[in-house]
């Protein structure tokens, strides 16, 4: 980002190309497709939009027009949601917004749209229709710009901010004289900020340039903050009582439309028209260069880039491209070194995410090239397979998991000549396969499956495993009672990204708020302790035990066959069937079930 690679052939300019690529997708909420009654809302929200906009128009008719000359408030304090300005028509070219106090900071001007006596849906004031925008200065920062202003879009991420604390002016140009009666504006149309809100301003016109006439002001409003303003001073009884009915009516129609919006969202990011990007020296926001359009990695074939006016959807179909181009042997070196690496435990590079010049060299070069070759030119289906079979990953996991290799036992073998053990400590030749604890996730998981408690139900909220609490800071207690809202897979707890799980928490969970490639491996006393003696523990030592006796009667025997079954997959062999048979009649069979919980077998991979 501030400078090229100092190992790795990748240029500060690459950075931003591929900056580049993903431009036009913003964080954001996007609504789940398919949704039942979908249709149903949108139709019921549009309708709400527009009696809503009738009854604002209602509203503004019954306050009066705007009097630069008045000396008493006649109309509603600013609102930071919207503002109407109406007053009697008057042909003109240019429209100047000018802020002379606001509640705080710089101003920031929403829209400012201008409407036209003729016809009073035609925004002559927007970039489209050709009107030009200038200012006083502008606030040098995403997301706000000068021709935000004038786009035809709400809200604060299409805003201006003036340069100037609790001042400024910009400017509108229309592409042609027009008659115009109203102009609306506010500091965020989607009502979520109301600071930068311009309270003391005044709006001129003018035909001919520097010929400016005030047409509306803060002056005729009443003072913003004041108490008790909630209608316009001086409405006869009627129309004070028509006003008060239709803001009720408003209240109510903008509750139905918030009930009708909602729609279930993923946090999917949102695709917008991709904004240019420039390389910043130094990376540094406030020294932007030359712009950028669109590329990869320039040291790596194919070489490509595109125009900075390829829309969004085009960009990431030629990211997808190059990284699944034959000439390209990255991306797939990459992802079989990842399928390795959560087969064995260690990849043939033992940096995951980092095979460049500071990361580890591979141990079978040769192996992961052709692993690679195998994953982009159709895997196992060899040169007469469809298109479709390259790139499927099933087929590189059946290859490894079939290999002679992966099917090794993890003892020691014998040899005649010497021992590997001695030659390859750290097994990277592959001479056995590598005994390997399960993750915690995977743990957990297995005990509730062995333990008959398991709810494999997909999707859906996710389960917490700490106290719910009132607190405005979560504080995290751990749950010391488990029910079946607990018992999903771990897939889908609840995780806070600091805060471990008290149980296989120290089972080298990751801290979610970081990038984990690959997880430490540690042997401490507190993962033997939290096994034996945890809440968790005790009582899925008891549903196996009670499962136990479910399927394999009250038989001691036969409930001590059936525990190794599902625990380990094969019977007991007469030592373990008679030292288990002394433990449950000793201890009771919930004793033998917490003891084969904790037994190496059943937490190791081997």
């Amino acid at each position: 980002r501030c400078h090229d690679h100092k190992f790795d052939p990748v240029s500060q300019k690459d950075y931003y190309s591929l900056k580049a690529i993903f431009s036009g997708v913003q964080h954001g909420d996007r609504p789940l497709a398919n949704q039942p009654d979908a249709a149903r809302k949108r139709d019921l929200a549009a309708q709400l939009r527009r009696e809503i906009e009738k009854l604002e128009r209602d509203l503004t008719a019954l306050e009066p027009l705007a009097d630069p000359l008045a000396t008493t408030p006649r109309r509603l304090p600013v609102n930071p949601r919207q503002n109407v300005e109406r007053f009697s028509p008057v042909r003109v070219k240019f429209v100047r917004f000018t802020v002379l106090a606001t509640n705080n900071l710089e101003p920031c001007i929403d829209e400012l749209e201008v409407f036209t006596s003729e016809n009073s849906a035609r925004n002559v004031a927007l970039a489209s229709a050709g009107a030009k925008v200038s200012s006083s200065g502008n606030f040098n920062g995403p997301p706000h710009k000068l021709e935000y202003v004038n786009d035809g879009q709400y809200g604060n991420g299409r805003s201006w901010i003036s340069n100037e604390t609790g001042k400024g002016w910009v400017q509108i140009e229309f592409a042609r004289p027009a008659e115009i009666d109203r102009i609306v504006w506010g500091r965020d149309r989607e009502g979520k900020y109301q600071d930068r809100l311009s309270v003391r301003y005044k709006i001129e016109t003018a035909l001919e340039p520097g010929h400016w006439q005030v047409v509306a002001s803060s002056d005729d409003r009443v003072a913003f903050g004041s108490a008790g303003a909630a209608e316009p001073p001086g409405l006869s009884p009627p129309e004070r009582s028509r006003f008060r009915d239709l803001q009720a009516r408003r209240t109510e129609l903008e509750k139905q439309l918030r009930d009708a919006e909602q729609m279930t969202a993923a946090y999917a990011g949102k695709f917008t028209t991709p904004e240019p990007v420039r390389l910043l020296n130094r990376g540094d926001p406030m020294q932007p260069k030359e712009s950028v359009p669109p590329g990869m990695l320039s040291a790596v074939a194919p070489k490509w880039s595109l125009s900075e006016s390829a829309a969004d959807s085009q960009r990431r179909l030629e990211l997808a491209k190059w990284l699944t181009d034959l000439r390209n042997p990255l991306p797939a070196r990459v992802i079989v070194n990842r399928l390795w690496h959560y087969h064995f435990g260690t990849g043939l590079v033992d940096t995951p995410s980092d095979l460049g010049r500071n990361g580890s060299k591979p141990s079978q070069p040769e192996l992961l090239d052709w692993l690679a070759s195998e994953l982009a030119a159709c895997g196992l289906a060899g040169d007469a397979a469809p298109p479709q079979a390259a790139w499927r990953l099933k087929n590189i996991h059946r290859l490894i998991v079939t290999s002679a290799t992966y099917r090794q036992s993890s003892s020691n073998p014998k040899s005649e000549i010497r021992n590997p053990k001695l030659v390859d400590s750290q097994n990277r030749l592959y001479w056995r396969f590598s005994p390997r604890r399960l993750e915690a996730e995977v743990l957990r998981d297995s005990i509730l499956f062995v333990s008959g408690r398991l709810d494999p139900k997909m999707g859906g909220p996710g389960f917490d495993l700490f106290e719910p609490n009132t607190n405005y800071v979560k504080v995290y207690t751990p749950k010391k009672e488990f029910g079946p809202a607990e018992f999903r897979r771990m897939i889908y707890w609840s995780k806070p990204r600091m805060q471990l799980d008290d149980t296989f928490g120290v089972f080298d969970c990751p801290d979610a708020g970081q990038i984990a490639p690959r997880r430490n491996r540690s042997t401490t006393p507190l993962q033997a302790l939290n096994l034996l003696n945890s809440p968790f523990m005790l009582q899925q030592a008891d549903f196996f035990a009670e499962r136990l006796r479910r399927e394999a009667g009250d038989d001691a025997a036969a409930q001590v066959r059936r525990g190794f079954v599902l625990a380990f997959q094969r019977e007991p062999t007469t030592t373990e069937e008679s030292g288990a048979l002394t433990l449950v009649r000793e201890h009771g069979l919930a004793a033998l079930c917490r003891a084969v919980l904790n037994a190496n077998e059943f937490l190791y991979v081997e």
